[in-house]
């Protein structure tokens, strides 16, 4: 071991097909869709230098606006809607003391499975004659509340945002289920000696100490919402009229669909930057925050 620690060599070794790995099916494509992002080109023709025209076209470019926004709306849905379940779905499962390992499991399972499953079990569920949604309000007598839920533009982004929410929560579950656990009995004990009840445990004790892990979830859910693509391509294509379309899928239909390139790769830009900037903002504002607390 001593020699190991004494060659740096070696553990560039080791390294070294992973960063190959990185470089082949990251890097390179990162640094192709930053030069393809200022040529205007449609795969077989020549390319035409055009500087930042593409970014500038993303400016006026009313379907990029309407995509951002509803990537933001899946950023929106996850911290202020699926965060706050996903604690308690994990506060309750702390507390299970028989088959909790059951209760894990099966909340855990939509996240085995592929989003092209979801997406298709969604599907079924939405549709508005035989989907077990509208069949439940019918069975209810809510016939007045049913819908054409993918086809309508009032419902369908929210529909989407469902049926993402559902596959992913049970693997934050888990995260946040772990991290409870992890919480010192001690401290709890200490605090129930005081005369603190189950909320202020929860708030002063369980919450502070799991925050690195939530910080964690919120800087997933928000990678995973800028580059969310396959789960509405499964549903939706982006439609109807377009108003579920994302940064994601709109790059999809302008590279592959219409042969543009160039305008494709500068929307693919965009979204890494986007991500980056987020997820500075995010880390910023956490360590402001302990800062101050320190």
């Amino acid at each position: 071991m001593n020699n190991v620690l004494t060659r740096p060599w070696l553990f560039l070794m080791f390294l070294l097909p992973a960063i190959g790995l990185y470089v082949i099916f990251m890097g390179i494509p990162l640094v192709q869709s930053l030069y393809y992002a200022f040529f205007q080109w449609d795969g077989v023709t020549e390319m035409t230098f055009v500087g930042l025209d593409n970014f500038a076209g993303l400016l006026e470019d009313e379907v990029f606006r309407r995509s951002f926004y509803n990537n933001v709306s899946f950023i929106l849905f996850s911290t202020f809607i699926s965060m706050p379940i996903i604690v308690a779905v994990a506060l309750l499962l702390s507390q299970v003391r028989r088959f909790q390992t059951f209760y894990r499991t099966g909340v855990f399972l939509p996240t085995v499975l592929s989003t092209a499953v979801v997406g298709v079990l969604w599907l079924y569920i939405y549709h508005p004659d035989a989907g077990l949604l509208n069949n439940f309000l019918r069975l209810l007598k809510l016939d007045s509340l049913t819908q054409y839920w993918l086809s309508d533009p009032k419902w369908a982004m929210i529909s989407v945002l469902v049926a993402n929410a559902w596959q992913w929560t049970g693997f934050y579950v888990v995260l946040v289920l772990a991290a409870i656990l992890g919480v010192p009995r001690e401290l709890t004990e200490a605090a129930e000696i005081d005369g603190a009840n189950a909320w202020q445990k929860t708030w002063f004790i369980t919450l502070p100490l799991i925050r690195p892990v939530l910080v964690v979830i919120f800087l997933l859910n928000v990678s995973g919402s800028m580059k969310a693509l396959d789960i509405i391509m499964v549903m939706t294509e982006g439609g109807p009229f377009q108003t579920t379309d994302v940064l994601a899928t709109y790059m999809v239909t302008k590279a592959f669909r219409e042969y543009e390139y160039g305008y494709g790769s500068a929307i693919a830009v965009v979204i890494f930057l986007l991500t980056l900037l987020f997820a500075w903002i995010i880390q910023r504002a956490n360590k402001k925050e302990q800062e101050v607390e320190l």
